[in-house]
């Protein structure tokens, strides 16, 4: 899948950015990049459905499968019956990057300036109920908001200790290298932004907006967003990764490397 528009037209789509105090009603925008998510999506689908419903929130989800070999598409078309759901496919798989960089200009295109967009991951792991709380922070001013497994309050069940160490590490890193004001946690997916934010983004980074490969791309965009005066912030998630169905595709070691390699070009500039 290609950018099919330009940053201004995507503008025109989206609307300026908006401020606190000018939000309307807002209509909460997901994104799920999904490989190989099978068993994961319809119970996930489930949750948000009732998260969203408890809070009288309306809301639709982008899913972007990014060449799934398993049921994936069945499960998907099968929730189109239940749920406000569009389906972005990959013929062949292309990696993160690209399947989140299509979801969110997906999620752009659709957007209003009172809305927002939240992206998660597609296996569960991320609790919908922390939505409210992201949505509060956005009105009350905040441009970008994460869930953090660093804030008091957080959660971390089931994640490996070799993952856990890479965590940490990456934060530890980050704040020392690239400290931004509100961020603690630079990896998780979880993020709540004003579409403008991404609208600007594009503007400014065009394709080089998501140019890096991997699970690093989620730490490459708060990177560049970062470059942009915006107002972060965190709030607190109780992260499930026991609830999680089937194995990871994250290759530990790959991602330390490419983690380091990026946090050593993006230091000097690159």
């Amino acid at each position: 899948m290609s950018w099919r528009n330009s940053p201004q037209e995507i503008s025109s789509a989206a609307g300026p950015m908006a401020g606190p105090g000018r939000r309307v009603k807002c209509k909460v925008i997901l994104v799920l990049p999904a490989y190989n998510e099978g068993p994961n999506l319809d119970p996930l689908l489930s949750s948000m459905h009732d998260a969203m419903a408890a809070a009288g929130l309306p809301y639709e989800v982008v899913v972007v499968d990014d060449g799934s070999s398993d049921n994936t598409l069945d499960v998907l078309e099968e929730c189109k019956r239940k749920y406000p759901l569009t389906v972005v496919v990959h013929e062949r798989n292309r990696g993160l990057a690209k399947t989140i960089r299509d979801g969110l200009l997906e999620a752009a295109r659709r957007a209003t300036s009172a809305d927002v967009i939240v992206t998660m991951d597609g296996d569960g792991t991320h609790p919908p109920s922390i939505i409210v709380k992201m949505l509060e922070l956005i009105e009350g001013g905040c441009d970008v908001v994460v869930a953090s497994r660093f804030r008091p309050g957080a959660r971390v069940r089931g994640v490996p200790l070799h993952r856990q160490a890479l965590s940490v590490g990456a934060s530890w890193l980050c704040r020392i290298l690239f400290p931004t004001r509100g961020i603690r946690d630079f990896t998780c997916g979880y993020r709540a932004f004003r579409p403008g934010v991404l609208v600007e983004a594009s503007r400014v980074y065009g394709e080089r907006l998501f140019d890096t490969e991997g699970f690093s791309c989620t730490m490459d965009l708060l990177l560049k967003l970062r470059r942009m005066k915006l107002v972060f912030a965190e709030t607190p998630i109780d992260l499930r990764y026991d609830l999680k169905g089937g194995l990871s595709k994250m290759r530990v070691g790959s991602t330390i490397a490419t983690s380091l390699a990026l946090m050593f070009r993006r230091r000097l500039g690159f």
